[in-house]
């Protein structure tokens, strides 16, 4: 099975920007298991803002293009070594891919960014994507990594995308203000009323949101590709999600 897993900011770090250090060894060596399984693994990994903003011990996060691409290049730094250094002790070897907007929408570009994909995973690597945070300005940055991670997934033909995130599925309401809020197991169709559900739903953390996961949802639904949202506190769940079995929501890509 090929598989996109997508990680975000809220998931990989504490509130102070820190990195969260037993979650991200605990994901890593699910996703080195799954790799030894057989399975092939693409990792979308956000956080390198918020890396930057807590290594530079800086007190929030910059508001500024320049100040967030002066984060990015730092926090980037972060997230690679480390990412290197964890899979490393499970003998995976990781691969740093940065895109832009214009690498996603010119043919060429697309092209080339998805065969090296695919050569990276035929040659046994990890490829670790994120958006190129520092160089992206208004005109050619893509906004949020869920839509990322499902750009990602269309253009290798995944199997099954992943979004990991702060909340363990989507919720007819949101759970944290509605305690008669139910999860959603699985969605064949995204309708008016899930966009509704979704109203509100999201991390105050990321970039994203949940409305930006049924976003994603769509893109990965219409090309075929099952998508499950789903919490990161747990990676292990990441089995269970291979498997098919009902964690986090399900959304049924188009047969």
């Amino acid at each position: 099975m090929r598989i996109v897993v997508k990680v975000g900011s809220s998931t990989l770090s504490y509130a102070t920007g820190r990195m969260n250090i037993r979650r991200v060894e605990s994901l890593v060596r699910v996703l080195s298991d799954l790799k030894n399984a057989g399975h092939e693994v693409i990792f979308v990994s956000s956080g390198a803002i918020a890396m930057g903003v807590g290594k530079l011990g800086l007190s929030e996060r910059p508001e500024d293009i320049p100040g967030k691409q002066a984060a990015a290049a730092v926090g980037q730094c972060e997230l690679m070594y480390t990412y290197d250094k964890l899979f490393s002790e499970y003998s995976h070897t990781v691969a740093q891919i940065l895109l832009t907007a214009a690498d996603i929408e010119d043919g060429r570009r697309h092209e080339n960014f998805r065969n090296t994909i695919l050569r990276l995973l035929k040659i046994g690597a990890v490829p670790v994507v994120n958006e190129n945070d520092t160089v992206a300005t208004d005109e050619i940055v893509i906004g949020d990594n869920d839509t990322l991670a499902a750009v990602v997934a269309v253009s290798v033909e995944a199997d099954l995308l992943v979004l990991l995130t702060d909340i363990d599925g989507l919720y007819t309401a949101d759970p944290r203000k509605d305690e008669s809020a139910g999860r959603i197991e699985v969605v064949r169709e995204i309708t008016p009323q899930i966009l509704e559900a979704a109203q509100g739903a999201g991390s105050s953390l990321g970039t994203g949101g949940m409305k930006t996961k049924l976003h994603a949802a769509k893109i990965s639904t219409d090309a075929g590709i099952d998508m499950v949202i789903t919490s990161g506190a747990k990676p292990e769940s990441l089995y269970d999600i291979v498997d098919g079995k009902g964690v986090g929501t399900r959304f049924i890509g188009r047969r």
